[in-house]
């Protein structure tokens, strides 16, 4: 992984859903960004600065760790649906924060208001990300 993180998942907000009484959660994390996270060094672009793909990852991950109370054993979530809006750029060098909120759930369907913003306060990003919880075998043998 690029950057460096420090994960953490606290307060408990959203709707019950796909395990019960269990509720997902708010998270936030911090990235630091290198060169590896450069729109040019992931080749979405030519400039030094944070590439959109890189923050799409850092949000989505930020929402793996709020899904995760509703994982049982054998459960885990799939991406279905993202949308970003990245207003600002973000230097190699620079602390980006992401946060997922849960803002919707329904059965099995969770989803994420995330955002991402500088040390300072600017906004970086917007948007949302659906999560789906699915049995892991399940999901899986459809592939084969």
């Amino acid at each position: 992984m690029s950057g460096s993180s420090d994960a953490g998942a606290a307060g408990a907000s959203g709707t019950s859903g796909a395990s019960g009484g269990a509720r997902a959660v708010s998270a936030e994390l911090s990235f630091t960004v290198t060169g590896d996270d450069t729109a040019l060094a992931l080749g979405s672009g030519n400039l030094p600065v944070l590439a959109t793909p890189r923050l799409l990852a850092w949000c989505e991950r930020a929402t793996c760790l709020s899904v995760e109370p509703l994982l049982r054993e054998g459960r885990s979530s799939v991406g279905t649906r993202v949308e970003l809006q990245h207003v600002a750029a973000s230097p190699v060098g620079a602390e980006v924060i992401v946060t997922s909120d849960p803002s919707y759930a329904d059965g099995r369907l969770q989803r994420f208001r995330v955002s991402g913003r500088h040390t300072d306060g600017k906004v970086v990003a917007t948007g949302e990300v659906t999560r789906v919880v699915v049995d892991v075998d399940r999901f899986l043998d459809r592939l084969a």
